[in-house]
């Protein structure tokens, strides 16, 4: 028997901070959007204790699993602060299965983790409907995930998410670099923006320069600015799943946190030296817009922000014509960007005068 006196107040989970109806009514909300990501292997139904996917059924004979998990960084805040909830699922979809991809690995299935101080399911729901839809474009299996309300971890209105993504590839058919060689010819395809990547100095200049994001963007007079930065990650799973396969691709590097410089040089075996022409392709009006506000100079450009290029590809010479065709035929913009040569393990990416805002010749140089 449990002793009190009748003045003492009954705790609840409620007067915690906690609402199990918010949480369930969430659940209900997104069970059809989960739903609609299913795929052979997985019928995405929400609620047990975990989700189960069936390679066989996916058509898979000998298959490798691969994971691989991320966040959305600081774009979050961005999201939050403009009520922008719509697309940021899109990143945290794409930050996942841009990263099995580049391993030759289709992406199988999600499970997203979404924490907050206080559970507001109309904000929770456009941000779910936002990791469906790009569940959707990649192909994937929604078939999981979790809501965790936190009181006192957040400020009002703060939220965070993680993603999580297992893919499968065929035994011997996943891209170690191991086919690089020198000679081979670096193709680069157009990003939608700033990605997933930079945005705490995205931000920082936003402060500094006193930006008015909700008007329209000096650099383009038809969008406002705040919905250019927001422009959601690419997700290039289908296009580049049938080039893999038939074994078109020697190695797949996604343009993330280090920029070109850092990231190329990641996916090439010892003994191999990317170079990259900056003045290979038109830096993106967004771009321009972005250093020529932080006055950044093009060797800190190159290891910050994707420089319009959100996914790079080593080829063989000779398969280059067909691949560009076939990847701007499944709707990328592709650019020639570069080459493979001997030399220490690393990248280069040099430019012009003029390019990247430069007043003389450069060229920045990264050792893996």
């Amino acid at each position: 028997m449990v002793n009190s006196t009748p003045n003492e107040e009954s705790y609840t989970y409620a007067k915690s901070g906690v609402s199990i109806s918010a949480g369930n009514a969430l659940v209900k909300a997104i069970a059809p959007l989960a739903r609609a990501t299913a795929r052979p292997g997985a019928d995405a139904e929400l609620g047990g204790f975990g989700g189960f996917f069936d390679p066989r059924a996916a058509g898979y004979r000998d298959p490798l699993l691969v994971a691989a998990n991320d966040g959305v960084g600081t774009k979050v805040k961005l999201a939050i602060d403009h009520d922008r909830h719509d697309a940021i699922g899109i990143d945290l979809v794409a930050m996942c299965v841009n990263d099995l991809i580049v391993q030759g690995a289709e992406p199988l299935f999600f499970l997203d983790y979404f924490a907050t101080g206080k559970l507001d399911t109309g904000v929770a729901e456009r941000v779910v409907a936002g990791i469906a839809e790009g569940c959707r474009i990649a192909g994937c299996a929604l078939i999981g995930g979790e809501t965790a309300e936190m009181p006192g971890m957040y400020v009002a209105g703060d939220y965070d998410l993680a993603g999580f993504s297992v893919g499968a590839v065929e035994r011997g058919e996943q891209l170690t670099g191991e086919k690089v060689q020198a000679g081979d010819v670096l193709l680069g395809l157009a990003s939608s923006g700033v990605h997933s990547n930079g945005y705490s100095l995205v931000r920082r200049l936003a402060a500094d320069r006193g930006w008015k994001l909700n008007r329209p963007a000096l650099f383009d007079s038809d969008i406002l600015l705040i919905d250019a930065l927001i422009a959601p990650t690419r997700i290039y799973v289908k296009s580049l799943l049938p080039q893999i396969r038939a074994g078109q691709i020697h190695a797949l590097a996604h343009i993330t946190g280090g920029g070109l410089l850092e990231n190329v040089p990641r996916v090439l075996p010892e003994g191999l030296h990317a170079r990259i022409d900056a003045d290979a392709w038109e830096q993106p009006r967004l771009m321009s817009f972005l250093q020529a506000q932080g006055n950044i100079e093009p060797s800190e450009f190159a290891r910050t922000f994707n420089c319009g290029v959100g996914m790079v590809l080593a080829v063989a010479s000779e398969d280059v014509d067909a691949l560009t065709e076939a990847l701007t035929a499944a709707g990328e913009t592709v650019h020639r960007i570069g080459m493979i040569e001997t030399g220490l393990r690393g990248c280069t990416v040099s430019g012009s005068v003029e390019t990247w805002s430069a007043r003389e010749p450069w060229a920045a140089t990264h050792h893996a």
